[in-house]
């Protein structure tokens, strides 16, 4: 190999400010796409820091290699058009069904929308690119907590209920969840040998779980009522 000959390209490459120019835009995408990550992983979703932060700096990189390589500039477009779908089916992926619920709607969406953010600072728009990541993380941290205190949205909550039979437990919170028009989902019973334990999942609002929670504690044939939390959708 003819070292000389590699480190005159790579002299050149430097002295264009090509390269100087493409290592900027590649951290502002890993450091957006992190950020977005970063709000991901503190609510515990299966795409958390590393997978967003990966596919923003995948998006951008496309997008430079596209500019980069492309012949003429259509190809360079049809290069970087590849990335929607390609998205798209990491999104697909991340979409479950599973006990009658459908869960990861908010992620394959915040996916789409951070492969696009990639795609903005992989073409220079790092202004564009900054405000639609402020725009993605404020309707993260506030919709959710908006939709919950207006009890806009309906959420889904399990909680475990112990007891001396399944039919006793399972008349009881009937009756309890009779005013509230609700039934009972994805049901699960345990016995311990000193109880029986029943698990099962309400969806309602914000007030209604509230109201729910303080009448499963406040009856006389319940042994103990615990929350489980909420079933996430998102």
């Amino acid at each position: 190999m003819n070292w000389q000959h590699f480190i005159a390209i790579l002299h050149g490459e430097m002295a264009s400010g090509a390269v100087g120019s493409s290592v900027a835009r590649l951290i502002a995408a890993a450091l957006l796409g992190g950020l977005i990550g970063l709000e991901r992983e503190f609510k515990h979703r299966a795409a958390g820091l590393r997978t967003n932060m990966f596919i923003c700096f995948g998006a951008a990189m496309f997008t430079l290699l596209s500019e980069r390589l492309a012949g003429v500039p259509s190809d360079a477009a049809r290069i970087a058009a590849q990335i929607i779908p390609g998205i798209g089916f990491i999104g697909a992926g991340s979409i479950l069904h599973t006990r009658g619920l459908t869960t990861g709607l908010t992620t394959a969406a915040t996916l789409f929308v951070v492969a696009s953010v990639g795609m903005a600072a992989g073409g220079g728009l790092y202004m564009t690119a900054a405000f639609a990541t402020g725009l993605v993380l404020v309707a993260l941290f506030t919709l959710g907590h908006l939709e919950e205190t207006f009890n806009i949205k309906l959420l889904m909550s399990s909680y475990e209920v112990t007891g001396a039979s399944v039919e006793e437990i399972t008349n009881e919170v009937n009756r309890i969840l009779e005013s509230h028009h609700r039934m009972m989902q994805n049901i699960i019973t345990g016995n311990t040998g000193q109880h029986l334990r029943l698990q099962f999942d309400v969806d309602g609002c914000s007030r209604e779980q509230k109201e729910l929670l303080q009448q499963l504690k406040a009856s006389a044939v319940l042994r103990s009522v615990t929350s489980l939390g909420r079933v996430d959708h998102e």
